[in-house]
């Protein structure tokens, strides 16, 4: 046990207890970039390994870019001092775009847990990042599911689960941790360049929201997250029990008088699950509105908004999904 007990110690205690995030004795791989949230959160895990009994391992991921010019060795020579089992990955070739990134880390990061026969992959994402995420898909015109989208914990694979346990942390409080524990803090430019659009929120947006708005507006943005996500959970087991009514069974077609009882809401939920069944990808809002018209359109409506060349017409009481590329 770390003679450095503090109050966030006791209080992620506390949080993985009451979420029931992480089991005791588990194989755990935290991923640790090097910055002031990853590294408070290696750190507090680590002094709370013998409550716990877990078994640690750290796994960093280097994207290769100009600005991550030694940060494996500064990452690995922490690992090192604390004597964990260390796992690197390193990207081939990856645009410097922050979808790109997020994208590649989390399959990275799978790929290493399944060869290693871990679980629980752990990210040191804070209330600071909640706030900026419903920020982010807020402006680019996300629903409710995006605006909640950075949740305590979801499944990565079906056998691996993302687990983020500092999400009522700020990062105002995981530099203070830093500091006080002396920490070596891997500063990294990126997060400066106003390029990205969230460090615009970070750094410009947020402060302007809490200077001239509301001095807790992270706070507030988090909660907002927090409520949002117990909302979209509900609705979503709705929609898809609505789906199970409306379709037929291995047959691309839905009972337009079964969907038409139910909530706009629901309708749209419901066929957005649908859609995502046979176009293997997320559908647009636009797409999903041509089909929410053909509820209620004349016999022998048809709308062709579909990828891969997939037709929706209208047959009478069904909705019918023809060429649909798989």
């Amino acid at each position: 046990m770390s003679d450095n007990w503090t109050l966030l110690h006791a209080r992620l205690h506390q949080t993985l207890r009451q979420r029931q995030l992480l089991p005791k004795q588990e194989r755990i791989l935290v991923a640790l970039s090097g910055g002031q949230d990853s590294l408070c959160l290696t750190k507090l895990l680590l002094d709370l390994q013998p409550k716990w009994e877990w078994c640690l391992a750290i796994a960093h991921c280097d994207h290769r870019w100009s600005s991550d010019t030694g940060i494996s060795a500064h990452v690995q020579q922490i690992v090192q001092f604390w004597g964990l089992p260390f796992y690197l990955k390193v990207a081939d070739s990856l645009t410097e775009t922050e979808a790109a990134a997020r994208q590649w880390r989390y399959q990275a990061l799978s790929e290493i847990a399944r060869e290693e026969g871990f679980k629980f992959i752990v990210t040191g994402h804070t209330k600071s990042d909640r706030a900026e995420t419903i920020l982010y898909n807020l402006l680019r015109g996300s629903g409710a599911d995006g605006l909640s989208s950075l949740t305590w914990h979801r499944l990565l694979t079906p056998t691996i689960r993302l687990v983020r346990p500092l999400l009522d942390v700020t990062r105002q409080e995981t530099l203070q941790f830093c500091q006080q524990l002396e920490l070596p803090i891997w500063f990294d430019a990126a997060n400066d360049n106003l390029k990205y659009a969230r460090n615009r929120i970070r750094n410009e947006l947020i402060p302007y929201l809490r200077n001239n708005f509301n001095p807790q507006v992270e706070k507030s943005l988090a909660q907002t997250a927090e409520l949002l996500r117990a909302d979209a959970e509900y609705l979503e087991n709705q929609a898809k029990q609505l789906l199970e009514q409306a379709i037929v069974p291995k047959q691309n077609k839905l009972n337009r008088f079964c969907l038409r009882k139910a909530p706009i809401a629901l309708q749209r939920r419901a066929l957005r699950q649908f859609l995502y069944r046979i176009i293997d990808k997320t559908p647009t809002f636009e797409q999903i509105e041509a089909i929410i018209y053909l509820i209620d359109a004349p016999n022998k409506t048809r709308t062709s908004t579909l990828p891969g060349g997939a037709i929706a017409q209208v047959e009478g009481e069904w909705i019918v999904f023809i060429q649909i590329s798989y």
